[in-house]
């Protein structure tokens, strides 16, 4: 961050600012607009593109622009950059396509589609942010597969929760603490929940029904602490993470006695969440020292006796600190959160109430399935479906309430990008298990 913005400063003192592409324009990507205009000099929102081009013109507007052009060609878009138009289109791969836009943020919550515009950008050469962790958490290493031989960045988001305790796990891991585990801090977590019971909510804060809900039932939260896993080598402890609930308002510094030793000491370490603690909604470490000398400045400096130090962060700011995250890969070729190599953590699809053979699956934050974090060599050996690839599946059998299902239980859509790229990503990085993965 302190290099950040004295690196952005000087692109706006050249006049080279950095231009985005946003993809996407609901609630969250319209702040991320907002913030640029507002906030980041050394930036500008190039381009948006939306499927409903009323709410690509709303993001500009509430950012206080004026002049935009609607584009339907490459050519169109690149001469409204070359010009300093911004400029509006329903085709995202637009985006991906034109020369003169350094980086795109996929703002999308999608997964189908996120991943032809990421892929499209990746060999295009262009840097990727993702405000997307069902993406990210679905079918990211194989795109970083793909970023890495294209010389570009991959990244998933400062501001948002695994974005912030990566940074925090970085800070942690350099002052010479060993992270044992990384955290998320939440207010609810209850699988039952769609977007009949999130509708207040959602209309209270003028966001998305389904997507209130993927927060509500624990899928979010499974994916964001599953792109963490992919990003640090870390496990989860059991599927579906302890998931502790404390007393509402208990310290954070707190909630290490709720973890057994063995868990977080042998090991790489592991991935987790807890209701109720205060700070909320931030994110915590836990990590341990060996050196006497060092356990007593940590102990002088109030972080206690050990053998578990708990750092924190208070909170997440998701928008306000997206652009830093451009600039890290525009400018430094850093991401704030990528995965190392191949997924750590899946998120396995399980059912959120009784289902019928020959029902069709419906989406993320919907009705029918919830997300659970399990490690990702388990969920192999079971064939498990991931829930990134569970949308518009046709059941083969009847499923219990809260039962996980397998790839043996449903058909999937033919011709879908998600499952090629899923497959690539077995191929890559479990071929061992192809042979029981009859369906991807």
């Amino acid at each position: 961050m302190i290099l950040v913005d004295k690196a952005l400063e000087q692109r706006a003192l050249e006049g080279r600012p950095i231009r985005v592409g946003l993809v996407g324009a609901g609630f969250m990507a319209r702040g991320v607009a907002l913030q640029i205009a507002l906030s980041v000099p050394g930036m500008r929102v190039a381009a948006i593109a939306n499927r409903t081009l009323d709410n690509a013109h709303r993001a500009y507007r509430e950012a206080g622009i004026d002049g935009v052009r609607e584009v339907a060609s490459v050519g169109e878009l690149e001469r409204c950059i070359e010009a300093g138009t911004p400029a509006v289109t329903q085709d995202a791969l637009l985006l991906a396509r034109a020369h003169g836009i350094d980086a795109i943020v996929e703002v999308t919550g999608t997964i189908e589609e996120a991943a032809a515009v990421t892929l499209e950008a990746i060999e295009h050469r262009k840097h990727v942010v993702l405000m997307n962790a069902e993406v990210d958490g679905t079918v990211g290493p194989i795109l970083k597969t793909y970023a890495d031989r294209a010389g570009v960045v991959l990244t998933n988001a400062d501001g948002d929760q695994p974005g912030v305790m990566m940074n925090l796990y970085r800070f942690v891991k350099g002052i010479g603490v060993k992270p044992v585990l990384c955290g998320n801090i939440k207010g609810l977590h209850d699988p039952y929940r769609n977007p009949t019971t999130q509708a207040g909510f959602a209309k209270q804060w003028g966001q998305n029904p389904s997507m209130v809900t993927s927060f509500a039932d624990g899928t979010k939260i499974s994916f964001e602490n599953a792109i963490v896993a992919n990003g640090t080598g870390m496990r989860v402890a059991k599927r579906g993470m302890h998931g502790h609930t404390v007393a509402a308002g208990t310290p954070i510094q707190q909630v290490g006695e709720c973890y057994p030793l063995a868990d977080l000491l042998e090991g790489p370490g592991i991935v987790d969440y807890v209701v109720g603690a205060m700070p909320g909604p931030g994110v915590y470490v836990l990590g341990t020292h060996d050196h006497p000398q060092q356990r007593h400045y940590l102990d002088l400096y109030k972080l206690g006796k050990g053998p578990l130090y708990c750092f924190y962060t208070p909170y997440h700011l998701c928008h306000f600190e997206v652009p830093n995250t451009v600039a890290r890969a525009v400018l430094f070729g850093d991401a704030a959160l990528t995965p190392l190599g191949g997924p750590c953590v899946e998120v396995v699809a399980t059912a959120k109430t009784p289902l019928e053979a020959g029902a069709v699956l419906d989406g993320l934050g919907c009705y029918m399935t919830y997300g659970l974090a399990e490690n990702a060599d388990t969920a192999r050996r079971q064939d498990l479906l991931p829930i990134g690839l569970a949308e518009g599946c046709r059941l083969k059998r009847a499923v219990a309430k809260d039962e996980v299902l397998g790839f043996d239980d449903v058909e999937l859509p033919p011709g879908r990008l998600c499952d090629r790229l899923w497959r690539e990503q077995m191929e890559r990085f479990f071929p061992q298990h192809l042979s029981t993965t009859r369906n991807a």
